[in-house]
């Protein structure tokens, strides 16, 4: 009989990111991680992807998905799996995993997708995986069009953020 992995209580964001990379998924690392790996002094809880809309990738993410006892975050107690059609409809889509919370984004404001934010990226190396980061002046403009108070909160440590890695 197999057993189910545990859902941890103590996320392990970095263990999350490197899996998602070691698993072959075409993503990009958004949000406040995003910002954090490129030095933002925030505090974050969850990994934030936007990830390739192909069928071969949401295939690899749903396996994955599987492969860590993803359950969808909810409000009450209702424990609901993740099904790959719940991928390929174009939305986000809020996981619990075995290794924490992830978001998985199909865009950003804007409707903006994994091909239109490629070039605002980078290349990061992490735990022997080449991981892509939405750049901080893309960040910060997509902060700019958000409409959730926690984003309008956190543009002013962006903005300053961004302006001090351009002074070096």
């Amino acid at each position: 009989m197999a057993t189910k992995k545990r859902i941890s209580t103590v996320p392990d964001l970095g263990g999350l990111i490197e899996a998602l990379a070691a698993a072959d998924i075409r993503f990009i690392l958004v949000g406040g991680l995003a910002a954090v790996v490129q030095g933002a002094p925030l505090t974050t809880m969850d990994v934030d992807i936007v990830h390739l809309q192909s069928p071969d990738n949401i295939l690899k993410l749903f396996s994955f998905l599987r492969s860590q006892d993803a359950i969808y975050r909810r409000p009450d107690d209702k424990v609901i799996a993740v099904k790959k059609e719940d991928l390929q409809i174009g939305g986000h889509a809020l996981f619990t995993t075995s290794l924490g919370p992830l978001d998985v984004l199909a865009f950003v404001e804007g409707g903006r997708t994994y091909d239109d934010l490629l070039n605002h990226t980078l290349e990061i190396k992490f735990r022997g995986q080449t991981v892509r980061v939405l750049r901080l002046k893309m960040l910060i403009e997509l902060k700019r069009s958000s409409d959730f108070p926690i984003d309008k909160h956190r543009l002013a440590v962006l903005e300053e953020t961004l302006r001090q890695l351009e002074k070096l």
